[in-house]
């Protein structure tokens, strides 16, 4: 017979696995080796994607500096695409990121030839270097539909680095820097196949997610989501369809749950595949700063509220580092609160005014 959860074990495994519950983690690097990935964002309204997704497994012990630490000096962690990832996982990354990439892409990289070779040779001589100092020497430009357009270095150094020939070096400012990948990565790279690669990677996205549909789903943000046939097949009681749930994650069930509350970014992974959200939480989530003021229901950067193994509302908060406050606009109730969650989530808000440096008030 099919194994059957509740919602509250799915909710459980689900919180367990992005390591949202009381217990938390002991390092940076830990904490991204179990989630797998750390979602660059520059959106600042509260603080960088990353930092927040860290902060909210660490607490105030996390610091910044921990991330360019590990980044820059003790490479522990680079940075990748749009993604940080941890260095020992970036074979399995290697292997399968030149398959993914747009064969229109790949067909713009070939007709540039000489262009990828001048980039290459001017990094070989000069790098880490910023976009801005390579010449532009393409020999047919990058047409798009959106800021990419013409941005012809940006556009082929980024692709070089799909394709495991550059690597970002680090920062300058906001700013990447870019270098030869042989000076990036370790000298004794060996990429596995990619099947084996895609296995690898399937097994450790379902472990990071502790449950999650069957097969594979590509979201709008280059990342694959779903477990594909990995783990222990299950269905989850009021929900239709089935799942599948790491055997871990599953053998962890008997332990008890240590509940906490969490503010969360709004790419955080527990949240970032909506309908997983939606059918295991009941929680509905839309970014919406792209959406007019008017037509906003939580907020710019409505941060969603964990609660133990529920998600219960969304945050809508800002920075103003100019006068050293977090500017509360409205803290959304999915349902009505009892003075226990309500105390939780004014903690949390008081916590992350202290990580932040700033004052909590309520415009």
């Amino acid at each position: 017979m099919t194994l059957t959860l509740s919602p509250e074990q799915a909710r459980r495994i689900a919180v367990r696995a992005q390591l949202l519950d009381a217990r938390r983690p002991a390092s940076l690097v830990q904490t991204v080796d179990q989630l797998t990935l750390l979602q660059i964002d520059p959106t600042k309204a509260i603080a960088p994607s990353a930092d927040l997704v860290a902060w909210s497994r660490l607490g105030d012990a996390y610091d910044h500096s921990d991330l360019t630490f590990a980044l820059e000096q003790e490479r522990s962690l680079v940075e990748f695409s749009s993604f940080i990832v941890p260095m020992d996982e970036i074979e399995t990354v290697l292997a399968l990121s030149p398959g993914r990439i747009h064969p229109t892409a790949v067909e713009w990289v070939e007709a540039n030839s000489r262009f990828r070779t001048q980039i290459l040779d001017r990094l070989r001589a000069d790098g880490p270097l910023v976009a801005g100092e390579i010449e532009d020497t393409s020999e047919v430009s990058w047409a798009s539909t959106g800021w990419t357009n013409d941005k012809n270095v940006l556009r082929m150094i980024e692709l070089l680095n799909r394709m495991g020939e550059v690597a970002i070096a680090g920062r300058r400012g906001k700013l990447r820097t870019w270098d030869l990948a042989e000076r990036v990565y370790p000298s004794d790279l060996q990429l596995p196949p990619p099947e084996k690669a895609l296995e690898v990677e399937t097994v450790r996205r379902l472990a990071s997610l502790g449950i999650a549909r069957p097969g594979r789903k590509d979201s709008s943000g280059g990342e694959v989501l779903g477990a594909g046939d990995a783990g222990v097949p299950c269905t989850v009681t009021g929900v239709d369809g089935e799942w599948r749930v790491d055997p871990e994650a599953l053998a962890a069930l008997e332990d008890e749950f240590a509940p906490r509350t969490a503010l969360l970014s709004p790419f955080d992974r527990l949240v970032y595949d909506r309908d997983r959200a939606l059918e295991l939480f009941g929680f509905e989530y839309v970014l919406e700063m792209y959406k007019p003021a008017a037509k906003r229901r939580w907020g710019y950067f409505a941060l969603p509220i964990l609660h133990g193994d529920r998600l219960v509302g969304k945050l809508d908060a800002k920075v103003d580092r100019k006068s050293g406050q977090l500017l509360v606009f409205a803290v959304h109730e999915d349902f009505p609160w009892n003075p226990q969650i309500r105390d939780a989530v004014d903690a949390e808000i008081e916590a992350l005014a202290a990580w932040l440096g700033v004052d909590v008030t309520h415009p």
